[in-house]
């Protein structure tokens, strides 16, 4: 089987984000750049499959040259080739789904993998425009099954089971009051939630491997998708800085601000 996963660029959240002045975009310089949780999550659940289903792992991801280390992450861990969509302008989510449409007609996989959500923007929308612009179906926000979680990680099995005749999968889900299972017919859409896998680490090996895996560069023109975004960012602005707190001398006086003040009690 062939799957495809994506590797989204993102700000390290470790790192202290500023805006800038004019509110135009985040302050960039000095920033410290990973893989998106959600996407590596994506590679190793992906990887899993691979290993118990003999498949290959390709790994996408749009943006200036710069992405070719997240890439290269993904190709350290054990990702079989790697695509470059070539793009240095603003993207919204409609544009980063009709580039990966035009990315998975080329492809054909079986399983698309996807972040549920990238930890920048969190916008939580490519994986389901992904699923309408191709017609297939979607399993968003895949989690695993409590019950297996020390045997999954424990062997890498994956959580997102192949049926016997590998022609549908069926995916645990996080919904409101508990967790769901879905089964969906191949080719799918899959997006992937925090709990569902512990992404390995790249081994030593695996790093000087990657430095010989293909990394293949395409181009929005080249694949035929306008990718002038629909949607205009105006403005950015930091969130309001919290006021300091305050100590109280005992419970009486604590429990006579929560009443009149805080009126929480």
């Amino acid at each position: 089987m062939k799957i495809l996963v994506t590797a989204k660029r993102v700000e390290d959240p470790e790192s202290k984000i500023k805006v800038k002045p004019d509110g135009s975009d985040i302050v960039k310089e000095g920033l410290k750049y990973k893989i998106n949780p959600f996407d590596e999550i994506g590679v190793e659940e992906g990887l899993r499959l691979a290993a118990k289903h003999t498949g290959e792992v390709v790994v996408v991801s749009i943006g200036g040259k710069e992405v070719q280390e997240q890439l290269r992450h993904a190709l350290a861990m054990g990702a079989n080739r790697a695509i470059w969509v070539n793009h240095t302008g603003p993207l919204d989510q409609l544009g980063i789904a009709g580039l990966l449409q035009k990315v998975a007609e080329k492809e054909k996989p079986d399983i698309v993998l996807l972040g549920k959500q990238s930890i920048d923007d969190d916008q939580n929308q490519v994986g389901q425009y992904l699923a309408e612009f191709l017609g297939w179906g979607q399993a968003t926000f895949a989690s695993k099954v409590e019950s297996l979680e020390s045997d999954q990680e424990k062997n890498k099995v994956p959580a997102v089971v192949l049926s016997a005749d590998k022609k549908s999968v069926q995916v645990v889900r996080e919904v409101d009051n508990g967790l769901a299972t879905l089964e969906v017919q191949l080719p799918a859409i899959v997006t992937t939630d925090l709990r569902l896998n512990q992404p390995r680490y790249a081994s030593l090996p695996g790093i000087m491997k990657a430095k010989s895996k293909p990394i293949e560069e395409l181009t929005p023109a080249g694949l035929g998708v306008d990718v002038a975004p629909k949607i205009q960012v105006l403005k950015l602005a930091s969130p309001p800085a919290r006021k300091a707190g305050i100590k109280v001398p005992d419970v009486a006086t604590l429990v006579e601000k929560l009443h009149n003040e805080a009126k929480v009690v």
